[in-house]
């Protein structure tokens, strides 16, 4: 995995998080739409679930996986905050943490930190550099 994968991780699961929670309000009103069927005589065999209740477990599945997914995400945040503190370059540290951590687009980089989009471009192709070299140097130090 090289730098930009690994920094790019956090945006990942951010839209994936992001993607659960419209399928939640999905769910949520297909919940309310619902009707209840009344049957007068009880079913023999194996207990079918209504279709509410259906609905009803596959949004609480949804939402216990979405409040895991955003248990990794702020532990992913963090160790990738840790991993860009250690690259030495003030301007390489901005650049990858308002484009990795913030979820800025390249424009908004570009104008908080006052550059041309294309200086921006050609910062962030350094500070991979940099980032690949320290990220080699983290896997090296593990084996």
């Amino acid at each position: 995995m090289n730098a930009k994968e690994y920094l790019s991780q956090a945006f990942t699961l951010d839209q994936l998080i992001n993607c659960k929670l419209e399928q939640v309000a999905v769910l949520r009103n297909q919940a309310l739409k619902v009707t209840s069927v009344i049957q007068s005589d009880p079913v023999q065999g194996s207990k079918q679930r209504s279709p509410m209740e259906n609905t009803l477990v596959k949004l609480m599945n949804l939402e216990q996986e979405i409040d895991a997914d955003i248990d990794r995400l702020v532990a992913l945040k963090q160790e990738l905050k840790e991993f860009v503190a250690e690259i030495e370059n003030p301007s390489y540290k901005l650049l990858l943490e308002l484009r990795y951590l913030g979820g800025s687009t390249w424009e908004e980089v570009a104008a908080s930190m006052g550059y041309d989009l294309r200086w921006i471009y050609r910062l962030h192709s350094k500070a991979l550099k940099e980032a690949n070299s320290l990220l080699a140097n983290t896997i090296a130090d593990f084996t």
